[in-house]
């Protein structure tokens, strides 16, 4: 069979229709008609090759909800008909103690969904069983896909860390990660305070959660809330004042990216020494805490805020994504 999907051929060019050949089905493989999938930033940096792993044609695409539609020979706990979620992994080696001890979001040789594997801006997207989780019925599926990558990327921090309820958080950057962020600390029960840049941002953020804000272009502003928080998660990829940001932290306090910011980390240890803050980042999570943030997700009502188009638009919707005009995630409609 030949699958039909839409890929860029070289690096910053437009998407154009295109088909493959994926082989015979592996038989720890599943096959999945895909009827949504969100469009990411990680998408635009693939396609534009902006980290040298990019080859091509490339299929981008790793927020897919969709249908199983094939299973291979030794696949089990899943059946034809499953609606499942795919997200930055289409398998794990299996084989290292991550993987092993259920953190195979930290396997250090992952078979990443768009970086030499053909992804879900497609009819048909293949992964191993093992990377694809089964979304729960209750979950509005059009909307689902960016949970995948933007949503478990600011819920495995909660896990991680233990997170809790009495805790104050704050987000920097209020985007298509901050804004999942501030639904999921404010239903975790945290009292939280998102960093915004407009009076129509922090109306937003208002809306999504937030239970203060704080104007982050305002030093003054920032400097005041100093050892507020027990927790900042900054969702941004651009470089800010770091120390101003750590003082803001509670003794012990931790400061953890989400975001990637390619610039380095300007910092004054003598913050983190003299109050034992900490600074982490985190990718996205391991299967069973995407199930779990599913359940999560399902309990309370959160879902992202997402606006359509037709795969055959995929340019459009790459456009809009780059203008930093989409509220606040976009999403591909493939198939019913």
């Amino acid at each position: 069979m030949m699958i039909k999907a839409y890929a860029a051929h070289e690096a910053g060019a437009e998407l154009k229709p295109f088909e493959y050949d994926p082989g015979e089905l592996g038989a720890e493989q599943v096959e999945i008609d895909v009827m949504y999938c969100g469009l990411c930033h990680s998408d635009l940096s693939v396609i534009n090759d902006e980290w040298a792993l990019t080859t091509y044609p490339v299929v981008p695409g790793h927020e897919v909800v969709g249908r199983i539609s094939q299973l291979g020979e030794n696949v089990s706990g899943l059946q034809k008909g499953d609606i499942v979620g795919l997200g930055w992994h289409a398998g794990y080696c299996g084989e290292c103690p991550s993987c092993k001890g259920g953190e195979q979001n930290l396997c250090p040789e992952p078979q990443s969904t768009i970086i030499n594997h053909h992804g879900g801006f497609a009819e048909q997207v293949r992964a191993d069983a093992e990377s694809v989780v089964k979304i729960p019925d209750g979950i509005d599926l059009a909307s689902a896909g960016p949970l995948f990558c933007g949503g478990i990327t600011v819920f495995n921090p909660l896990v991680q860390f233990d997170v809790k309820p009495t805790d104050k958080v704050a987000v920097i950057g209020i985007g298509g990660l901050g804004h999942l962020a501030l639904q999921f600390l404010e239903s975790w029960g945290c009292e939280v305070t998102a960093f915004t840049t407009s009076e129509f941002k922090r109306l937003e953020a208002i809306e999504l959660g937030a239970h203060h804000t704080l104007n982050s272009r305002d030093e003054e502003e920032i400097a005041a809330a100093a050892g507020q928080f027990d927790l900042i998660i900054s969702t941004v990829n651009v470089k800010l004042n770091w120390d101003l940001y750590l003082g803001t932290l509670k003794p012990k306090g931790r400061l953890h990216f989400v975001g990637a910011t390619l610039e380095p980390l300007d910092i004054n240890v003598f913050s983190l020494i003299s109050a034992q803050r900490q600074v982490s980042g985190s990718p996205v999570g391991s299967p069973q805490t995407i199930a779990q943030m599913l359940e999560f997700a399902k309990l309370h009502g959160i879902q992202p805020v997402v606006e359509e188009f037709p795969l055959a638009d995929v340019n459009e919707a790459i456009a809009r994504l780059k203008s930093g005009k989409a509220q606040y995630r976009v999403v591909l409609h493939v198939a019913d």
